[in-house]
């Protein structure tokens, strides 16, 4: 069977899930692999057979999505062509981590796509939703990246098809310490800000791993440096807690490390409002910004701040086997309609 895992570039965090379910599915099957976005900062174990650019988002400097960026950006036309000219006839079936390319161009050609992701699961009628809904948010959500049948994962398993997160090999296998610092990841701030902010809490090691900087410094109590996997997931294993976006790979895999966790959803970015709903329901502390205005509440968790217990097993070859099966059942169907 020939498949294509197709993977949304736009952050970290599907890349990062994708470095375990890639090598299970290519002992599985025959497997071509397509990224689209052009905000991933991570290398990939694996070729790549396909890298588009997409339809992503753009972070800003500020602590959001930066809307117009993501619209100049969007370059709707190539999106369309990269549709068209996607060899979509070559594959039995699609897996897809919110990947807009491949999922309109199965969309399109009656193909089967599966759809494999956190995205699946934020709007699942068990998954807590914050009592402003943004419509606009939740429309792309519902409608970027169309899917025939969806398999989710969720900070807790909401139910039959929504998992616990996947957590990489490579961070299981850290070991886990304290030296006292402080991780950091937030993409939507710029460093300037984050060296304004962060260093009035100057009793605090901040480790802060940035977007903006291809050099790594320090300035007073905070420390500056590109993002780099190996690096930002042992500062977080060794670390005394997490502060990062409200994005689903990075808090979950503090929350396995059994790391205290701080969350600033970015603006304008529905996905990490929702995220955040869940996790304030589990106990997690979110704020809404780095603003002045939110400094005790930062100072009480860096005090205070207490680890929120989760069990999160390696069941990934599971999910594989019960989405194959999926495929299987509904293949089968498909084709008792036709002979019928």
């Amino acid at each position: 069977m020939k498949i294509l895992y197709a993977i949304q570039g736009t952050g970290n965090g599907h890349l990062s899930r994708s470095m375990d379910i890639v090598p299970l599915l290519k002992k599985m099957c025959d497997v071509d692999v397509l990224v689209s976005g052009t905000q991933g900062d991570l290398n990939l174990p694996f070729p790549i057979k396909y890298k588009l650019h997409g339809f992503g988002f753009v972070f800003g400097k500020s602590g959001g999505v930066d809307l117009w960026a993501s619209f100049m950006k969007s370059r709707f036309r190539k999106f369309i062509r990269e549709i068209k000219n996607l060899p979509i006839e070559k594959y039995d079936l699609v897996i897809n981590d919110f990947e807009p390319v491949s999922a309109w161009a199965c969309y399109l050609n009656n193909k089967p796509c599966i759809g494999l992701s956190h995205q699946a699961a934020v709007l699942h009628d068990k998954a807590p939703k914050p009592e402003d809904t943004d419509m606009i948010g939740r429309l792309i959500l519902k409608n970027y990246a169309p899917v025939t049948a969806q398999f989710g994962f969720h900070f807790k398993a909401l139910d039959k098809n929504i998992f616990t997160p996947v957590i990489r090999q490579q961070v299981r296998e850290q070991q886990i310490g304290n030296k006292g610092h402080y991780t950091v990841y937030l993409p939507a701030y710029d460093d300037k800000r984050l060296l304004k902010r962060l260093s009035e809490f100057k009793d605090i090691q901040w480790d802060v791993f940035s977007k903006h900087n291809k050099k790594a410094f320090t300035h007073k109590n905070v420390s500056i440096q590109p993002i780099e996997s190996k690096a930002f997931v042992k500062s977080m294993a060794q670390s005394a807690g997490v502060l990062c976006g409200g994005g689903f790979e990075t808090p979950a895999e503090a929350l396995f490390l059994k790391k205290k966790l701080l969350v600033i959803p970015m603006k304008n970015q529905y996905e990490q409002q929702l995220n955040a709903e869940l996790l304030k329901e589990m106990g997690v502390p979110v704020i809404k910004s780095l603003k002045p205005k939110h400094d005790e509440k930062i100072m009480n968790w860096l005090q205070n701040g207490q680890v929120v217990k989760v069990n999160y097993p390696d069941n990934t070859q599971q999910i594989l086997d019960q989405l194959f099966e999926r495929f299987a059942e509904t293949s089968y169907q498909n084709v008792q309609l036709a002979t019928s």
